[in-house]
């Protein structure tokens, strides 16, 4: 668990840096502000999530056998997904039904810190 959930974070702030690093080179002269927005909303939770997917990856090692370790990773993952993504295409597209999708992995968002928070009250006690 904590290789995958450290090679996820990994990965995903590699992203985080290349996606913002685009942002700010190259769609500052092709979004309109709102979109521009949108995007950098996007990249700044990609930064936080990123971090702690990592801290989870980094906490497995010491509680490889935490179900709600691993449930946490898992929702920090499909946040990203899902809340992230979500804001990446609507700033592209404009289609704003995706908006909708945007809640839904903040959801993810909050599930994963209030397990994260019961595996360590749990575990760390």
């Amino acid at each position: 668990m904590a290789k995958l959930f450290i090679t996820l974070a990994s990965c995903s702030g590699m992203f985080a840096v290349m996606l913002g690093a685009f942002a700010a080179h190259a769609l500052k002269d092709t979004l309109d502000e709102y979109s521009l927005g949108v995007f950098q909303t996007a990249v700044q939770y990609h930064f936080y999530h990123s971090f702690a997917l990592l801290a989870v990856g980094i906490l497995a090692i010491s509680l490889p056998d935490s179900l709600l370790l691993r449930s946490s990773g898992w929702l920090f993952f499909i946040g990203l997904l899902l809340f992230c993504g979500s804001l990446y295409v609507l700033s592209f597209s404009g289609v704003r039904w995706l908006g909708a999708i945007t809640p839904l992995g903040g959801l993810c968002f909050i599930a994963a810190w209030a397990t994260l928070a019961a595996a360590a009250w749990k575990s760390l006690s």
